[in-house]
This record gives C-alpha cells, sequence and structure tokens, in this order.
C-alpha cells in the first residue's frame, strides 16, 4: 500500500465492532457509465431484495449497527444515513441507483449488493496520508451548494476521514467532499470498505475481493492490492 490509512483509538472506542479493508489500484480506466456497469448495479438491486427479503434497509443488523454508532457520535441516523443504508433506500425506490462514472458505479454495486459502506478516492488528490478521527470541529469541510463551492466544518465528535488538508467524509461515510473523488480522469484509486459487527471480518473481505475482481476486469493490467480486514 502506498498509502497509509490509520483509526484513532477514539473512534476504536466508540465503535469496537469496526472493521475495514482497504482496495489500493493504480493504471485504472475510468469513463462514462457504460452498459456493462449498468447492469452490475441492476445485478446489485436484485441481490439486496433478497438479501432483505421483505425488509427496509435499516431493519438488516449491520444497518442496524451503523445507526447505533451514528447515535453514538451524536448523529441522527434517520436523517443522515450511512452511505450504504442510503444506497440501498435508493435502489428499492422508483428513482433507483444513479448512474456516476464507471469506477463510482463499481463500488456502488458492491455496496448495494452486500450492504456495506464501500467509499473511493482519487490517491493523487489526497494529501499525506487519511485518517478517521472525532472532528474538533474547526476542520474544513470543502463541497458544493448551489453550484457554489462552499467551506462547511464537521460538529465536534463527529467521525469523520480527514487528509492533510481538511475533511474528505463527514459523519464517517454519510457525505464525501469533491475535492477527493473518483473523476473521469481518475486513473490511482483507493477504495474502503466499512463493516460492523456483526458483520463479520471475513464477509468484509469478500466484499473487497469482489471489488478487486471487477476493478481487475475493467481495467485490464491494473495494479491491485487488497489488504487483510483491520480490526
Amino acid at each position: 500500500m502506498t498509502l497509509t490509512l490509520t483509526v484513532s483509538d477514539e473512534v476504536r472506542a466508540l465503535a469496537p465492532g469496526f472493521t475495514h479493508v482497504v482496495v489500493e489500484a493504480h493504471g485504472l480506466v475510468n469513463g462514462p457509465s457504460t452498459d456493462a456497469s449498468s447492469a452490475l448495479l441492476d445485478d446489485a438491486v436484485r441481490r439486496l431484495a433478497v438479501r432483505l427479503d421483505g425488509r427496509a434497509a435499516h431493519e438488516d443488523p449491520h444497518m442496524a449497527a451503523w445507526r447505533a454508532a451514528y447515535t453514538a457520535f451524536g448523529s441522527k441516523p434517520s436523517r443522515t444515513r450511512n452511505s450504504a443504508e442510503a444506497l440501498a433506500k435508493r435502489a428499492l425506490s422508483e428513482a433507483g441507483l444513479p448512474r456516476i462514472n464507471l469506477l463510482v458505479d463499481l463500488y456502488n454495486a458492491i455496496s448495494v449488493a452486500h450492504l456495506i459502506p464501500v467509499g473511493g478516492e482519487d490517491i493523487d488528490r489526497i494529501q499525506g496520508g487519511m485518517r478517521l478521527v472525532r472532528a474538533t470541529g474547526e476542520e474544513d469541510f470543502v463541497t458544493v451548494a448551489g453550484g457554489e463551492e462552499i467551506v462547511e466544518h464537521p460538529d465536534a465528535g463527529e467521525v469523520v476521514w480527514r487528509d492533510e488538508a481538511g475533511v474528505t467524509c463527514r459523519r464517517w461515510n454519510w457525505r464525501q467532499g469533491p475535492r477527493t473523488r473518483l473523476a473521469e480522469e481518475t486513473t490511482s484509486g483507493i477504495f474502503l470498505l466499512e463493516g460492523m459487527a456483526p458483520m463479520t471480518a471475513a464477509e468484509v473481505a469478500a466484499a473487497a475481493a469482489e471489488l478487486a475482481e471487477l476493478l481487475e476486469k475493467f481495467s485490464p493490467g491494473a495494479r491491485i492490492a487488497v489488504n487483510d480486514p483491520v480490526q
């Protein structure tokens, strides 16, 4: 791995059941969504429906664990859902899943099929390493509202991913900032899969392995490394 990711002791104390797996890839080929990536998203929705078997996404034990973690750091999980629950809710609605670009489609498909938060960042846009910390409230989070770039600040105690320049994702995995997201010109990416007990480390690893296979399929010749689960 060329990029360092660390989880603070404060976050580990907040959520001792947290596990993450990192997939790092170089030599990626991105671009607009394709029929093939769209078909993967459609298949992921079918897999999600089988998994839920008529339940709402938030009733899944894994999503319930994420809701408990959000509540523990002062966030309202019914208003600011973790990324997997938000995607699942949209997948099962009339709106359906968005088609963003090829790489985002791939990791969204894994997120929905496995009901696990998955994020993707452009390594070349990350400054220094990435850290999962509880915010002081003074960090910068650059986002876009009404077509204009604005700077927000997380709540004190909020769990955020950040690099040396500021926050890259608020409320753990709720909202990613545009600075480091995967764009169509991205060639090097890091993909983060995040599980919470009762999801096991083996289940997180299986989702990561499937994502790595998709990245290899859609970017032949890419250099892909999958780390062991970190608990």
